[in-house]
């Protein structure tokens, strides 16, 4: 059995910050394996980043392998637990994401005791939270000693209580009970509360999503949505590696300051305004109704 922490990245079009994601596991971890699962992108820049990739890293996608059926998000999902399905620990990043600060071998060990001391723990989440969602989960989250981790509880969310599709995982939990992913959050947040325990929010995070990303899923975008990516700025703008010092004061930190973001992290780009944005749409319910009426349309002509 492979003992290190397998990273699984999803991609797709996105080829700039695939390779930034990649080099940030790759400075951070740097012992780590990673394996690409590729959503068939047919951007000319970000198929020569899967090329250039794949020399040093396994690259999976529909067509250069036989053994998984891949397809969206969730059906990658399924076939990099299947490909993982002999390693201790894997972690399922995405393309618009990156690895925030060195992440020590001392630190796996714990995640790995941590499923062992917790049979019915399933999911870790790696990432810091959104400043956006300060307030929810400053009242939802609690500190539980006994696991190491943050729990969430007293909220009446559909998702992100039992299960999130960014993760850390021991994938002979999950195909031990027979886990298939299913194509939204809820439902397998559902199928995990039928099987597991709360999902635990790492204390030190090492992870986290990259803000004001563009979207890339799918070949159209609605007029909503590039007037939203035109007002907000979106872009490329990666975080700044966290160094020793700030490394030992997260981690020393009292269990009463929750990992947020904006609290720890710097973006290349400082003028970006706080909380920061993770969605073109967020806070604008005209754009957002205009997006829904455009969809609409598209299915009726």
């Amino acid at each position: 059995m492979n003992d290190r922490l397998l990273f699984c990245v999803f991609s797709f079009n996105r080829g700039k910050f695939l390779e930034h994601c990649v080099t940030t596991i790759e400075e951070c971890v740097p012992d780590a394996e990673v394996a690409i699962f590729d959503d068939d992108s047919f951007d000319e820049y970000t198929c020569d980043v899967l090329k250039t990739l794949s020399e040093k890293h396994t690259v999976l996608q529909p067509g250069n392998q036989s053994t998984h059926k891949l397809g969206g998000l969730y059906g990658n999902m399924q076939s990099a637990l299947e490909y993982a399905a002999d390693r201790r620990l894997v972690c399922f990043l995405q393309d618009d994401m990156q690895v925030v600060r060195p992440l020590a071998g001392e630190e796996i060990d714990a995640f790995d005791r941590c499923f062992d001391d917790n049979p019915r723990l399933a999911f870790l989440h790696p990432c810091f939270l959104k400043g956006i969602n300060r307030k929810r989960d400053e009242s939802t989250l609690s500190f539980d000693r006994e696991l190491g981790a943050y729990r969430r509880q007293g909220t009446d969310q559909s998702a992100g209580q039992y299960f999130s599709a960014i993760l850390i995982a021991r994938p002979s939990r999950l195909l031990e009970q027979s886990w298939e992913f299913g194509r939204s959050e809820p439902v397998n947040d559902r199928q995990a509360k039928q099987y597991f325990d709360r999902i635990g929010h790492l204390f030190a995070p090492f992870a986290m999503w990259l803000p004001e990303v563009p979207t890339y899923r799918g070949k159209r975008k609605t007029l909503a949505l590039r007037l939203a990516e035109k007002h907000r700025g979106c872009g490329f703008f990666p975080y700044r590696l966290l160094d020793q010092k700030e490394v030992k004061s997260l981690q020393e930190r009292s269990p009463d300051m929750l990992p947020v973001a904006e609290d720890f992290l710097a973006c290349t780009n400082d003028r970006l305004e706080k909380p920061w944005g993770y969605y073109p749409m967020q806070g604008s319910r005209f754009l957002k109704k205009l997006n829904s009426l455009e969809l609409a349309l598209r299915k009726l002509f």
